[in-house]
């Protein structure tokens, strides 16, 4: 009987271990909207993407462009076929928006040495509809959009209308479909920022009426963190489109000569992986004025921007380890 016992309170002791286990939770469905071209560290910023999601944290539910620039698409089809995920939807901002190239040709040279079935802007639908669709499929209040660009198709979700994806319009779709919105966006607490100014209308439509919690990684952060050297010296990795857009781009500015600057990188790690132990939140609300600028106001609610905590140097090796993945 004794034995039986100790057998007993072993074996519930095992079950409760085996109960006690940490479980991995859901992998976080994301949303990636990017001007894609006019810099260089949107390159970085989809390669975090995918290397989280081959770690199983999260799954790109689709990647946008807010930039109607005529490689944008096909660009975007390289990076996301290149890591084994081709069937990821493109969408590109459709009617009035920013149309700027990258002036260092790293795009039509990645479109030019890597496989993609998307030839030009016109094969693929309005990133808002594209937007639309993934969202009314998903759990209530589970996804995460990551915005690294202008503002432009966030503003038209809000303002879209119902139709046969959803009956709500676009703000009531975001309320409830939306867990929370990270952008690289904004100088904080004040000042210019090339995302926001450029299409300011839509900044300030954006971040007015946005109703689920915004966290904003600003230029701030990003200038401090230099990316790149190590993977365009990395001799292992040859053939490699997120090498061949740093490789080419950095030799091409003297600022870039410790790596390139990392705004839409943080972004992407915040979203994913949360601002600790990299940063502190600060709470309140931005404010977007019609000439570009931003402000902070701390009375406001739901919205944050994120201050240092961790040293620049050491978010810049953990990005310059991420940006080095290879595909699975």
């Amino acid at each position: 009987m004794y034995k039986k016992s100790i057998l007993l309170l072993a074996c519930l002791f095992i079950a409760g271990m085996i109960q006690a286990q940490p479980v991995r939770s859901p992998k976080m469905p994301v949303i990636f909207d990017t001007d894609f071209g006019p810099d260089y560290d949107d390159v970085g910023a989809i390669a975090l993407l995918h290397a989280f999601a081959d770690s199983g944290y999260i799954e790109i539910l689709a990647t946008g462009a807010s930039c109607k620039h005529k490689n944008v698409a096909s660009a975007l089809c390289v990076f996301n076929t290149y890591f084994n995920r081709p069937a990821i939807p493109v969408g590109v901002v459709k009617g009035p928006g920013i149309d700027i190239g990258d002036r260092q040709h790293w795009t039509d040279t990645v479109i030019a040495r890597y496989p993609h079935t998307i030839r030009s802007n016109d094969q693929v639908p309005d990133a808002v509809t594209i937007y639309r669709r993934v969202l009314a499929k998903q759990p209530d209040h589970s996804v995460t959009i990551i915005t690294v660009g202008f503002l432009t198709n966030m503003a038209n979700l809000l303002a879209s209308s119902p139709d046969t994806l959803s009956p709500l319009n676009g703000r009531d779709l975001v309320s409830r479909k939306v867990m929370q919105l990270v952008s690289m966006a904004g100088k904080f607490p004040g000042g210019w920022e090339f995302n926001v100014q450029k299409d300011a209308a839509s900044s300030k439509f954006a971040f007015s009426n946005w109703p689920t919690p915004v966290i904003f990684s600003g230029w701030e952060i990003g200038m401090k963190i230099h990316c790149g050297l190590p993977l365009i010296h990395n001799d292992i990795i040859r053939q490699d489109p997120v090498k061949d857009a740093f490789a080419l781009s950095i030799p091409q500015s003297r600022e870039d000569v410790s790596g390139r600057m990392s705004w839409d990188e943080t972004a992407v790690l915040i979203a994913v992986k949360g601002w600790r132990p990299y940063y502190t939140l600060v709470g309140g609300r931005i404010i977007c004025h019609d000439n570009g600028s931003n402000e902070w106001d701390p009375a406001g609610k739901n919205q944050f921007y994120v201050r240092e905590k961790m040293p620049p140097e050491e978010v810049q090796a953990l990005i310059d380890r991420l940006i080095q993945h290879q595909p699975k």
